[in-house]
């Protein structure tokens, strides 16, 4: 035990000493988790949209309020008629048209329900679903604040529509940024833990003192727990800050435990300082280690999930997802902070973590034996 003490506060020496990586583990992962969570978005800040209107009623008028009060729509022009607004849709003019029908207030008053009729510029596939999401959470408030039905029509207008109900749960607002910052803290703290690990045993290696630590009187299971503990902890650590960022600034909604994140995200840890000892242990320059690293990376960023939905994947990089460490804890963090899912909820993934974790550690002891045979 007390050798093990000594080598671990000659690790955190070493770390403390070098500010390239104290700016890695403290400062980059903030201004990154800042800079991708406001670029790595499918958000519509503020969509143009023209209104052709043909009740004229107090009715409409408060549904039209509803749209521009919501910060997602902005009123561009209005129309008297559907042919000029379509026209001024394919010019580019805005977005989206919303047209309401005569009769939707004595519709409404009648048989407690009204169609309204969305013509959307799909050009850009994935903004039109994002718009008409919007519009379906408007109406959807409206609806529910009435006590009435409104049918968002994307083919004719007919006067009268089926009752229909739709509710969003845990992400009212349909905000991109709550979906997409625990992924990206995930990865911040893969990077954490993967490419400074990888960079450990190898800068030994370079710089001549693994020669001199092999002969002193020290176990290797000792050698490895120095080598892991430091960069395990310094991973939680950036996580903590991570998730501080994210509540302060983002206002992601934590609705799940923090005990249980910080659980996961220890197993987590242990499987990617594992696999960044590894790296560093069949590797023989920095450079080297840095490109096994990096690589490994972006292969587990683009099965993760993370931008991506895996359903929409093949059906063999489904499979391969499993097998991804970074797909799991993605989808933990998720679950956990937005929707409040307890242990039993995520067991499957958290199996998977402590079997990738039993594999890669005894994987990075058995490197480092034959680095030192």
């Amino acid at each position: 035990m007390r050798t093990l003490l000594f080598l671990l506060e000659k690790e955190f020496r070493q770390i403390f000493r070098d500010r390239q990586i104290m700016a890695m583990i403290l400062v980059l992962p903030i201004l990154q988790l800042v800079v991708l969570a406001n670029a790595a978005t499918f958000e519509v800040q503020e969509a143009r949209f023209a209104l052709v209107d043909h009740d004229h009623s107090p009715t409409s008028r408060l549904l039209v309020e509803r749209f521009t009060a919501s910060g997602r729509f902005l009123l561009a022009q209005r129309y008297a008629s559907s042919q000029r607004a379509t026209e001024a849709l394919r010019a580019g003019e805005h977005r989206m048209v919303l047209e309401i029908p005569h009769g939707f207030a004595a519709d409404l008053e009648r048989h407690r329900s009204a169609s309204v009729l969305l013509v959307l510029d799909a050009v850009d596939g994935s903004t039109a679903g994002i718009l008409n999401a919007y519009a379906g959470a408007i109406l959807q408030r409206f609806q529910h604040d009435l006590g009435v039905a409104v049918e968002a029509q994307h083919g004719s207008v007919s006067s009268r529509a089926p009752r229909n109900s739709v509710t969003y749960r845990f992400n009212p607002e349909l905000s991109y940024r709550d979906y997409m910052v625990p992924g990206i803290l995930v990865e911040l703290v893969t990077m954490v833990g993967l490419l400074l690990s990888a960079l450990n045993i190898v800068r030994e290696k370079e710089i001549g003192t693994l020669e001199q630590l092999n002969v002193t009187p020290m176990t290797k299971s000792q050698f490895i727990a120095a080598k892991l503990i430091p960069f395990w902890l310094l991973g939680l650590v950036a996580l903590t800050v991570g998730l501080v960022v994210a509540r302060l600034l983002f206002h992601v909604p934590f609705r799940g435990s923090l005990l249980l994140v910080f659980a996961i995200g220890a197993l987590y840890l242990l499987v990617m300082v594992g696999l960044g000892l590894a790296i560093s242990t069949a590797s023989d320059t920095q450079q080297q280690a840095t490109f096994l690293a990096t690589f490994l990376l972006i292969v587990c960023i683009l099965l993760s999930g993370l931008f991506t939905p895996v359903e929409s994947m093949p059906r063999w990089a489904q499979i391969l997802t499993l097998f991804n460490p970074l797909f799991h804890f993605v989808a933990v963090m998720r679950k956990v902070l937005l929707m409040g899912t307890g242990l039993a909820g995520i067991h499957t993934h958290v199996l998977y973590l402590a079997g990738f974790a039993a594999t890669v550690l005894p994987m990075a002891a058995w490197r480092y034996r034959k680095v030192g045979a």
